[in-house]
């Protein structure tokens, strides 16, 4: 299942818009809080799907009754493009456990490249809900690499939310064909049509890790 949310009018098409203006986005620390914004809307509107369960609070006049996630979260994160979207997820689930993947591209002369995982730290996801945040999905590999790498060491998750501000409809295709259908929920922000020979997003916004915390060498 996709859920593509700027297919409605809501304040996140504000935050998506501030992103992709090359005037906004040189100032890196506003781009940083709108890819926490960002964040923060996706896991309200993914907070809606999870289970609920039924508890008492006391207040000081008495007792309420209210609706808490029964679900077990954990955020994981492609680093380091990933970690403002991360912040954005935990502002609102912030008794999560956290997990993280680095993953880049290793490039060829001809202008090819592969994905390489290089580091994973995971928790025991058993039974758990995953969400996977990454700002951008281009060709999809990325993002299944780190799902397979995941799962290898923490088990696999009862159900698995996977986040990414800005999708190509290549990348959407890719994860739906290699994430298991049943327990795999997708969300976007935004799904733009192309996708460059070097796998860049196009309108997209450019590199979000150098966008975030400066260029790379």
């Amino acid at each position: 299942m996709v859920h593509i949310l700027n297919k409605e009018n809501t304040i996140l098409n504000k935050f998506l818009a501030q992103i992709r203006d090359r005037e906004v986005q040189t100032d890196s620390m506003r781009f940083r809080r709108n890819l926490e914004r960002i964040g923060e809307v996706m896991a309200y509107e993914i907070s809606r799907t999870l289970d609920y369960r039924t508890t008492t609070v006391e207040t000081p006049l008495g007792e309420a009754t209210v609706e808490m996630i029964g679900d077990k979260i954990v955020l994981a994160t492609i680093l380091r493009a990933g970690l403002p979207l991360h912040q954005g997820f935990m502002n609102y689930y912030d008794d999560a456990e956290s997990v993280f993947v680095a993953a880049y591209r290793k490039s060829s002369k001809d202008g090819s490249f592969k994905v390489k995982v290089e580091y994973v730290s995971s928790c025991d996801l058993e039974g758990k809900t995953l969400i996977l945040v990454d700002p951008m999905l281009a060709t999809g590999t990325s993002l299944v690499l780190a799902y397979e790498a995941l799962i290898a060491k923490g088990g696999e998750p009862q159900h698995t939310h996977v986040a990414s501000v800005i999708a190509s409809e290549q990348g959407v295709d890719y994860a739906l064909r290699h994430l298991p259908s049943r327990k795999t929920t997708l969300w976007v922000a935004a799904v733009d049509a192309e996708l460059t020979s070097r796998a860049y997003i196009v309108p997209g916004i450019g590199d979000a890790g150098d966008l975030s915390f400066g260029e790379k060498l």
